[in-house]
């Protein structure tokens, strides 16, 4: 697993805000098997994709992580199996009512007794299960980051307009890869595991690591 150096970032008030992995918590919240069904936004095997590359990048990073259900006795149904099998040891919250994860307070408190103060988060749905702790989250001061594409919502006017909620309050808006390069900030740093880590988690990104390996073990004289 990438061990990354600490680094010390200039508190300069003019740069923007980036991810730290000394300082970043990811937070899952309703990714449920019912809900899943309302995510119109996007084709649904790439919605599921795209959650499950967020959460092999928190591994990779080792970064804490909290997760969150709602009522999922009932019609939202269970986490998405995938998921909490990824993080069997990871915080995990399941809500009895609350709509805002951030009215519960052991949810509160998983995420405080991490010590981060930079929120990473996805869930179902956009303007309601995300928007929702994102915005009570930067009222007590947090940094947000709002991974769009592992989000979900019945439709794109539904999505902007959460967007545009979180936006001016202060939420950053990306997307897993920025997330994770963000975080990443070197190639010269574990070059391999890096990109290996893309070649599992993103069919785009597969054919440019198969070019590189081919390459790079090709013998000199059939590069000629």
């Amino acid at each position: 697993m990438f061990k990354p150096k600490k680094t010390k970032l200039k508190t300069d008030d003019n740069l923007y805000k980036r991810l730290s992995v000394d300082d970043a918590v990811v937070l899952f919240v309703d990714h449920q098997t019912g809900l899943q069904t309302l995510c119109r936004d996007m084709p649904a095997d790439e919605f599921k994709k795209n959650v499950l590359a967020m959460g092999k990048i928190a591994k990779y990073f080792d970064l804490p992580v909290v997760m969150t259900t709602s009522f999922e006795q009932g019609p939202n149904g269970p986490m998405m199996p995938e998921l909490k099998e990824m993080f069997k040891d990871a915080a995990y919250i399941a809500r009895p009512g609350e709509i805002n994860a951030w009215d519960n307070a052991d949810f509160v408190k998983a995420v405080k007794k991490t010590g981060r103060k930079q929120i990473i988060i996805a869930g179902i749905v956009t303007e309601v299960c995300v928007a929702f702790p994102v915005l009570s989250a930067l009222a007590e001061g947090y940094e947000v980051f709002v991974v769009t594409d592992a989000s979900g919502t019945f439709n794109d006017m539904s999505r902007n307009a959460a967007w545009l909620r979180m936006q001016q309050e202060g939420a950053q808006l990306l997307t897993w890869f920025a997330m994770s390069n963000e975080l990443r900030r070197d190639w010269r740093e574990d070059m391999e595991g890096y990109l290996n880590l893309f070649y599992e988690i993103s069919t785009e990104y597969a054919p440019l690591v198969d070019s590189y390996n081919a390459v790079k073990n090709a013998n000199p004289k059939d590069l000629l």
